[in-house]
C-alpha cells in the first residue's frame, strides 16, 4: 500500500477542499520532467485562490503533474486558469460529460450553475476568468496516475470519484461527504442517479478512506452504515 501524505487547502466562499496528493515515480507519464528540487503530485479540485494553492505547492516542493477535476462546478475549478498559467506542463482532466465546463465556450455553463446557487445572474460575468480546455477527458474505468476513474453521476452528469486501489483511498468530489451527499438541484443534477452512485460506492471495500469535496475525511464503511439512502 502506498504511504503518502495527503495535504489540502480549503478555498473559496463555498469552502471547497483542494487536495494535494503526492505521487510515486511510476505514476508520472513517461518523459515528464519535474523542476529541480520538486516531487510530483496530483492536484484535485483547485476551486479558488490560485495564489494560495501555488504557495502551498511551492512550500511542499510539489509540482502538479495532474490537475484532476471531480466535476465541473465553479467552486471546484475556479483556480484552474491561474494554476495552469503557472504550470503549463500540468495535465488537466475532467469527465467527458462535464467537459462543457472547460474551454473557451464554458461561460454559459458556469453562469447557469452560479445563477442556480446564488440567484444572481449578473455578478458572475464580473468575476469570470476564462477556462482553459482539458488536456484529457475521462470516462468510466480509465486510469490516470494512480487512479481508476469511477463515473458517479448525480451531482453533475460527469461527476467522478478518483480511486487509488493500492492506497485504499478515494477522492469523492461532491458525490459523497461525511454524513451527507451532494445536492442534485443544479443543472445536470439527478437524485435518482446520485442514489445509484452512492449505492455503488457503499458496496465497495468498507476500509476505503474518502476525501470529499467539502468537509472532513470519512470512510466508505462509515457512510454505508449511516443508511443515508
Amino acid at each position: 500500500m502506498r504511504e503518502l501524505t495527503v495535504d489540502h487547502i480549503v478555498v473559496g466562499f463555498f469552502a471547497a477542499n483542494c487536495w494535494i496528493y503526492p505521487l510515486d515515480d511510476e505514476s508520472i507519464p513517461a518523459g515528464f520532467t519535474l523542476p529541480p528540487g520538486f516531487r510530483s503530485c496530483a492536484l484535485i479540485d483547485p476551486g479558488a485562490e490560485a495564489e494560495s494553492i501555488l504557495d502551498r505547492l511551492n512550500t511542499l516542493k510539489l509540482f502538479p503533474v495532474y490537475i484532476l477535476l471531480t466535476h465541473g462546478h465553479f467552486d471546484h475549478i475556479g483556480a484552474l486558469p491561474g494554476i495552469v498559467s503557472a504550470n503549463p506542463k500540468a495535465i488537466a482532466a475532467i469527465h467527458t460529460a462535464d467537459s462543457q465546463y472547460l474551454g473557451p465556450d464554458s461561460l454559459q455553463a458556469h453562469r447557469l450553475s452560479f445563477t442556480a446557487v446564488t440567484g444572481d445572474s449578473d455578478s458572475f460575468d464580473f468575476i469570470w476568468e476564462g477556462m482553459p480546455p482539458p488536456n484529457v477527458t475521462l470516462t468510466e474505468g480509465d486510469t490516470i496516475g494512480p487512479f481508476t476513474i469511477l463515473h458517479v453521476p448525480g451531482h453533475t452528469l460527469g461527476s467522478i470519484a478518483l480511486w487509488d486501489k493500492k492506497a485504499k483511498l478515494m477522492f469523492s468530489g461532491d458525490t459523497l461527504f461525511r454524513a451527507n451527499y451532494g445536492r442534485t438541484d443544479l443543472p445536470g443534477g439527478s437524485e435518482s442517479m446520485l442514489f445509484e452512485s452512492l449505492q455503488r460506492l457503499f458496496a465497495m471495500d468498507s476500509e476505503i478512506k474518502v476525501y470529499p469535496g467539502h468537509g472532513p475525511i470519512t470512510t466508505i464503511g462509515e457512510e454505508a452504515r449511516r443508511g443515508m439512502i
